[in-house]
C-alpha cells in the first residue's frame, strides 16, 4: 500500500534546519502517524511522501512557501497585556507561547517582551520563514477508518484519543 489520500502514513523523522541543526525527530520516541492528504503535516513534505510505501525513505528540503510560510511582520505586535488569555497574568514570561486576542482574532503568539503593562508578540509560527529539511523512513501505511476520516486525524499509537 501506498501514501495516497485516506490513507494513515506512519514515519520516523528527522526535522533539521537550513543549517543543518536538528530541531525535532522521532528518534527515540514514537513514530508520527497521519491522515495522508488531510493537511497533517506541511504541504512539501506530503507531496514528496505521496505513493511512497512502507520501507522507502525520503530526504527533501521544504522551502518556507511550502511548510509554514514565511513571516509576516504584521504578526509582530504590541498588546495590552490583559489580551493575553491566562489563568495568572503575573506569570507571563518572555519566550512563553499563549492564546491571545488581537486585532484579526484569537491567534497563538510568543511574548518577545514585557514592558509594563503591554506586551510584544509575534503571531508567527516558530518555523515561519525557514527552509526545512526531512529526513523520513515510511514505516507503514494503511487505509484510515471512517472514524479517523470524520475527525480529521490519527487515533491509536502515534495519534490521539
Amino acid at each position: 500500500m501506498k501514501a495516497a489520500p485516506h490513507k494513515v502514513v506512519t514515519i520516523a523523522y528527522t526535522l533539521s534546519d537550513d543549517a543543518g541543526e536538528v530541531l525535532e525527530s522521532s528518534e527515540g520516541d514514537e513514530p508520527l502517524s497521519y491522515i495522508h492528504g488531510a493537511g497533517n503535516i506541511v504541504p512539501g513534505l506530503e507531496r514528496a511522501l505521496e505513493g511512497k510505501a512502507a520501507g522507502e525513505s525520503v530526504h527533501v528540503v521544504v522551502p518556507p512557501d511550502e511548510a509554514y510560510g514565511p513571516r509576516d511582520p504584521a504578526l509582530v505586535q504590541t498588546i495590552p497585556v490583559r489580551q493575553i488569555q491566562t489563568d495568572d497574568r503575573t506569570r507571563i514570561k518572555v519566550g512563553g507561547r499563549y492564546k491571545a486576542w488581537l486585532p484579526a482574532g484569537a491567534a497563538k503568539v510568543e511574548v518577545t517582551a514585557i514592558d509594563g503593562d503591554q506586551v510584544s508578540v509575534d503571531g508567527n509560527h516558530p518555523l515561519a520563514g525557514q527552509t526545512l529539511r526531512f529526513d523520513v523512513q515510511v514505516l507503514s501505511v494503511r487505509d484510515a477508518t471512517p472514524q479517523e476520516l470524520a475527525h480529521g486525524h490519527v487515533h491509536g499509537p502515534g495519534g490521539h484519543h
